[in-house]
């Protein structure tokens, strides 16, 4: 059977994304992907002009890197001590960007700043319980500040928290799970909207090909 974590940071720590660890490996910022399809969708314009914006979930910090590069304040947190100690070694050296260890409704309840933009891309809004994330996004953007996130489009009737489960690496034998957090967009909508926010955006983008999943992406304000 599979077996849950001591910690959902297990879990991230294990399955990290397996590209290299080195500066070389690092990926091409030259676009902000909200989709799992490169090249496809919008991009950063959803965020508008922010001047300091958190990443919720940055992994290996792609979108928080574009976003740094063109001015931006921003600051990444992440569950995972092994995806933020990769993503500082990667981006080392380039101004704006920050990548703190911790969760996210931790960092949102302790820290004092407020952002004109709170993102998350597949990252920890997928995978926190919104009744308890999304107030805090709420008390902690700027008047008139931007919160937007995707994740992969529900599966019909898998909805609420569902099981996602990882194959241990190399072969052994074991398998880790963690709760994701999946709704249609228009109940993700009505959590918002409880949450303080007053538009909402909340649609399903079809897959370049109309064939493969798509993705769930939602704009408030």
């Amino acid at each position: 059977m599979p077996r849950a974590p001591r910690t959902p940071a297990e879990y991230w720590d294990t399955y990290k994304p397996h590209r290299g660890d080195g500066p070389q490996s690092r990926p091409d910022t030259g676009r902000f992907e909200w989709t799992q399809y490169p090249g496809h969708g919008p991009g950063a314009e959803l965020l508008g002009s922010p001047r300091r914006a958190l990443d919720l979930g940055p992994a290996e910090g792609k979108e928080a890197a574009h976003l740094a590069e063109r001015g931006v304040q921003v600051t990444g947190v992440d569950l995972s001590a092994v995806q933020i100690a990769r993503a500082r070694t990667w981006w080392q050296g380039l101004p704006n960007l920050v990548f703190v260890h911790g969760e996210a409704c931790s960092h949102l309840t302790e820290a004092p700043e407020t952002y004109d933009a709170i993102y998350s891309v597949w990252g920890a809004v997928w995978f926190t319980d919104p009744d308890q994330l999304l107030p805090l996004i709420a008390a902690r953007l700027a008047p008139g500040g931007v919160f937007a996130f995707s994740q992969a489009e529900p599966s019909p009737h898998a909805y609420g928290p569902q099981a996602l489960r990882g194959k241990w690496l190399e072969g052994r034998a074991r398998e880790l799970t963690v709760p994701r957090w999946q709704y249609p967009p228009g109940t993700w909508a009505d959590h918002l909207k409880r949450a303080g926010f007053a538009q909402v955006d909340a649609r399903i983008l079809p897959a370049p090909d109309g064939e493969r999943p798509g993705t769930l992406l939602v704009v408030a304000r």
